[in-house]
């Protein structure tokens, strides 16, 4: 082998005299090691391709040459990099009714089909790279190079990307730069015999509640590999961009852990900065948009680190959107702690326009981390155990259910509308999926039961989950048709705390809620954008979406010149409780 003057080694095999690859596809490979104190290791390629897992013989994983004598021949060209962001977030493994891992072939055949109905234009894929614990929700990457073999071949992961842009949709992975497993065997962890090729050595090379190693991004072939992980899934699997998950960790020093932050200024520019992540963060977001112009990138980040989402060029960190976060820990406080007449808007409001100036956000009310185990989703915080009993149209429609529907489309709408530049959704909560969500694991002898989706539930026309499901589908709709995640920040003209009533406009368009639970309101005051005639493009209350109908959609709402709520005009319309109506200028 020779070493190089960065101390790599390399190897060239010539191909056998047949022409034939010096090791055959699909073949087991390792690489052994002698220590200098005379110890042989054995360990998995860091940059390998494929790793399989035979349970019968090991837990520890296999690594497999990958080089199969027909490459993926790829037929559709990405799409456009979309203008308002609408993200499903996906985990290939739940994605199937029935109690095991789901695969990529079926992820192709039935869920992307729904994904496009629904009016997405982004999936973000979770847990594609390697990760040995299948509980870790693919945050324990082991092989980093490598998509996760359990639920198919390479080839079938190329071709759910390319049928996806084949629908128009963007593919975004959820990448993990952030940590890394500890395994050792099947992981790079003690890769060379020592703890600090890739980390940091010693007490700062681990994270004390992930229990996972800390990559050292000031080492030069540590950057080489992450650098090199991105371009590699741009390239081979030609994924649009990514995710870059546990950002807040990687910036800070103390990780965020049991720290508060305040907004103080000395906490992002102070002592407890990584400069050495920021540096990497900065040359991967750099290096991937000039070399993919189309390129999205994500950051994962509770600390609201200023320039998060500037460019390079300005001082910026370079990513194009951050994750709201403070979001969903809003909505699930509210339904834990409050009851709906103690709601206040000022608070709602407050948080779902909360941003960085000029620093694009994608709003949230969920997301897998409230789907976990130990918490609930949305649906489940609303309707509970009813939501077994009574979700049939054959049953009575009861207090609890008729609240639950009618505040689950609300508490979406709002923050589609007003909490940011883009949006997201967990699979499964667009038609409030039952149940949480829990890997197999020692401590549920291994079951599956919680770890799939239930789409027999919303195919169900006799259930009530349908109404929830068309309403998130008509929800996209209405923001292709209007744009407000690609406008400016929405003018909030109304928030009045003993109507529970909300008021504002956004791309044009009007957003009237009414939160209060028992008053509706007849010819309520509406600033309006602009005069003319308004007619509805959306209404909460309809009866398809579960609602009482209680609104014509053939109203139209003509405005009155005079100054109302900081506009110049304003219409009068009747507003049920709780109900959510959009409308837009009248041709």
């Amino acid at each position: 082998m020779k070493r190089d003057s960065y101390g790599v080694y390399e190897v060239f095999l010539p191909n056998n005299a047949d022409g034939s690859p010096a090791i055959a596809h699909n073949s087991k490979v390792k690489i052994t090691m002698v220590k200098p104190d005379g110890t042989r290791i054995d360990r998995l390629p860091a940059w390998i391709h494929r790793v399989t897992q035979d349970l019968s013989v090991s837990p520890v994983y296999d690594a497999v040459f990958w080089n199969p004598p027909r490459k993926y021949q790829w037929k559709n060209k990405a799409p456009p990099k979309p203008k308002g962001i609408k993200i499903y977030e996906a985990h290939v493994g739940i994605a199937t009714t029935e109690g095991r891992v789901g695969q990529f072939t079926e992820f192709t055949a039935n869920v992307l089909p729904r994904i496009k109905k629904l009016g997405y234009n982004t999936i973000q894929l979770m847990a594609i790279m390697e990760h040995a614990y299948y509980a870790s929700f693919g945050y324990q990457v082991t092989s980093f190079f490598a998509a996760s073999s359990r639920y198919g071949t390479p080839e079938e992961l190329m071709e759910l990307i390319d049928t996806a842009h084949g629908l128009g949709i963007t593919v975004l992975l959820d990448v993990v730069h952030s940590h890394a497993c500890k395994n050792i065997l099947d992981g790079l962890n003690n890769f060379d015999g020592s703890d600090h090729q890739y980390f940091h050595e010693g007490v700062r090379g681990r994270h004390e509640l992930w229990d996972s190693r800390l990559f050292n991004y000031g080492s030069y072939e540590v950057m080489r590999f992450l650098l090199s992980n991105l371009r590699f899934y741009m390239e081979e699997y030609k994924f649009d961009g990514f995710r870059f998950d546990g950002v807040t960790s990687m910036m800070y020093l103390h990780h965020g852990i049991g720290f508060g932050f305040s907004g103080n200024y000395h906490e992002y520019f102070g002592e407890g900065v990584d400069q050495e992540a920021i540096v990497y963060l900065m040359i991967a977001n750099d290096m991937l948009h000039q070399m993919y112009p189309q390129v999205l990138t994500i950051a994962e980040d509770v600390s609201g680190m200023p320039t998060l989402c500037r460019p390079v060029s300005e001082g910026g960190i370079g990513f194009d959107y951050r994750l709201s976060m403070a979001i969903p820990d809003m909505w699930i406080k509210l339904l834990k702690e409050k009851a709906d007449d103690e709601w206040e808007l000022g608070n709602i409001v407050f948080t779902l326009t909360n941003r960085r100036y000029m620093e694009p956000s994608i709003a949230y009310c969920e997301s897998h981390d409230q789907a976990l185990v130990g918490d609930k989703t949305i649906a489940f915080w609303l309707m509970d155990k009813e939501m077994y009993t009574h979700m049939s149209v054959l049953t009575e429609l009861t207090a609890i259910i008729d609240r639950g529907l009618a505040l689950h489309k609300m508490i979406r709408l709002v923050t589609h509308a007003l909490g940011g530049e883009g949006y997201l959704n967990f699979i499964g909560n667009e038609f409030g999926h039952p149940e949480w969500l829990d890997f197999p694991r020692a401590g549920n002898n291994s079951s599956f039961h919680y770890a799939r989706r239930q789409w027999n539930v919303v195919d169900d026309h006799l259930l009530r989950y349908k109404f929830l499901n068309d309403f998130d589908s008509a929800m996209n709709i209405s923001e292709d048709q209007v744009g407000w995640l690609n406008a400016p920040q929405g003018f909030v003209s109304w928030k009045h705390e003993g109507d529970k009533v909300l008021a504002f406009d956004r791309a044009g368009a009007v957003f009237i809620f009414n939160f209060h639970s028992t008053r509706s309101f007849t010819d309520y005051r509406i600033a309006v954008p602009s005069g003319g005639k308004y007619r509805v493009l959306l209404n909460s209350d309809e009866k398809h979406f579960g609602g009482h109908a209680r609104v014509s959609n053939d109203s139209v709402y003509f405005s009155t010149p005079e100054t109302w709520a900081g506009r110049d005009q304003y219409i009068q319309v009747y507003i049920p409780c709780r109900t959510a109506l959009i409308l837009v200028k009248a041709e």
